[in-house]
């Protein structure tokens, strides 16, 4: 599948940028793994995040195992940013984006593997450290659990960060290669 394909296919969603970037470009650090780690609830509490993924190395040599990246955007309106419920509420239309665009891509044949902007949330309560993911096919790691500078990644290819206290960003990444 080329990538005009993947472009063609990709606008019928409400998708705000992308860009299509090789694993090789992608910055990945263990600090990123701090902020989780010191910032982030979901540490140590969910498939989907730090140390259940793996270690940064581990999770780039996951990556780097494909031969190209869709990293696209999708944004929400929210009264305010700053609450989280609201702003957490926004990301599962851009999930359902997500899933939507790697299945074709799967369908196409191609191997894929996402990620996105936050930490999984299809279960009420993971089933981390006790039992197996429910959902492993439907599950994205976050970005971030992976050691990926987005902010790097996001300026490289001159996309939005911030639009305001009004919008919310939502990011996902899909590595993919022909199978």
């Amino acid at each position: 599948m080329t990538q005009t394909e993947i472009e063609e296919y990709i606008t019928q969603f409400p998708i705000y940028q992308y860009a299509f970037v090789k694993p090789e470009d992608i910055e990945f650090n263990d600090r990123v793994r701090q902020i989780c780690k010191k910032e982030c609830s979901r540490y140590g509490a969910s498939w989907s995040c730090p140390p259940a993924v793996g270690t940064v190395e581990v999770c780039k040599e996951r990556c780097m195992n494909y031969d190209h990246v869709l990293f696209f955007s999708s944004i929400a309106e929210v009264d305010n940013i700053m609450d989280m419920d609201e702003t957490l509420k926004t990301k599962s239309e851009h999930e359902k984006i997500t899933r939507e665009i790697e299945q074709h891509l799967k369908d196409k044949t191609l191997l894929t593997f996402a990620l996105s902007s936050d930490s999984c949330q299809l279960c009420d309560k993971c089933t981390y450290p006790r039992g197996g993911c429910r959902h492993l096919e439907l599950m994205h790691p976050c970005i971030e659990s992976h050691g990926i500078v987005v902010a790097n990644l996001i300026e490289k290819n001159m996309m939005d960060y911030y639009l305001g206290e009004h919008m919310v960003i939502w990011f996902s990444m899909i590595f993919y290669k022909e199978s």
